[in-house]
């Protein structure tokens, strides 16, 4: 697991459309890092008490910083300008389609400190960064396998080398199911409750089968044959079969594996000739579904024996 480096470039070019960032000075400094994944208003900062000041985020200027700014002389903005200049902040935003003074600007240049311009009210602006920046700076680790979106769960199939995993993801893509990533998912940790899956950019749309090579997914089966990213419900192993392997039979207890921290269900399914094994992970993948919504079929299995055997033993005659 790996926290990720979060720079300004990338804040600013991720879901810009969204923000509708204008960049107002060079983009020398694009590559400033932000140490934290929030924004902060620096009122305070701008009224001259620096304690505590939160330099490691991204600074908004809204409707209030603004205005506050307007009511002092020319000379005491430009002090306090300054004295929020002078910390090694990442960037500043103006909200409101507020536009900075010339000197604000300038020693910003100065600085190559970035400077943006957005139309959004702060809230809106600050709520959508918020987001944006603690999913820029989630752990995220690599999974050996392939991942299948198979009706909203996600499963990752993992196993040896030449064990058919492209195969069998080949096949669930054939009975109308959606690919996330071939061979090697990225994952991510989302709001430290969720794991994402999702594709390395190099590899996205394409999958590797043995004999015939590189395919383009989506040129193949359609648009709706990939998916660019799902959150990770099952890991699925493939494994050779060996007399005396150790298999569940009952599914009574729910194996997990961790990913990122999380556990996630996990099943091992023994491979031989002549077994399908899509339809093996199709149906763990529906059998995951079931128990997400609270049905486990060997449990309700277990307590109807249960029940057998104890109205058994209460017939007369019974041991």
């Amino acid at each position: 697991m790996q926290a990720r480096s979060v720079t300004v470039r990338q804040l600013y070019e991720r879901r810009n459309a969204y923000f509708r960032l204008r960049l107002l000075t060079s983009p020398a400094g694009l590559d400033r890092p932000i140490r934290e994944p929030t924004v902060n208003r620096p009122g305070l900062v701008l009224a001259g008490f620096t304690k505590y000041f939160p330099h490691n985020r991204v600074q908004v200027i809204g409707n209030v910083e603004m205005h506050y700014l307007r009511s002092l002389t020319p000379n005491q903005r430009r002090t306090r300008e300054e004295l929020l200049l002078s910390h090694k902040i990442p960037a500043v935003v103006f909200c409101r389609s507020y536009f900075p003074s010339t000197w604000f600007l300038k020693r910003a240049e100065q600085l190559r400190i970035p400077v943006f311009r957005s139309p959004l009210v702060t809230m809106r602006f600050i709520n959508m960064a918020t987001l944006l920046l603690e999913d820029l700076f989630a752990p995220t680790a690599t999974e050996m396998g392939s991942m299948v979106d198979i009706l909203g769960v996600g499963v990752i199939i993992k196993g040896e080398s030449g064990i058919g995993k492209s195969e069998c993801v080949l096949a669930l893509i054939e009975r109308g199911y959606s690919l996330v990533a071939d061979d090697i998912t990225k994952v991510r940790l989302f709001e430290g409750r969720e794991v994402i899956g999702t594709c390395p950019e190099t590899t996205r749309n394409h999958m590797e089968v043995r004999g015939i090579g590189i395919i383009n997914v989506p040129a193949m089966f359609g648009i709706r044959s990939i998916r660019a990213e799902k959150r990770l419900d099952l890991v699925v192993t493939l494994k050779p079969w060996e007399e005396g392997i150790e298999v569940d039979r009952t599914g009574m207890e729910t194996e997990t594996v961790k990913v990122l921290g999380i556990d996630i269900p996990h099943v091992v399914i023994p491979v031989r000739p002549g077994r399908d094994i899509a339809r093996l992970v199709e149906v763990a993948a529906f059998q995951t579904k079931m128990k997400q919504s609270g049905y486990n079929p060997a449990e309700e299995f277990n307590r109807r024996l249960i029940a057998r055997m104890t109205a058994d033993r209460s017939e007369p005659g019974g041991d």
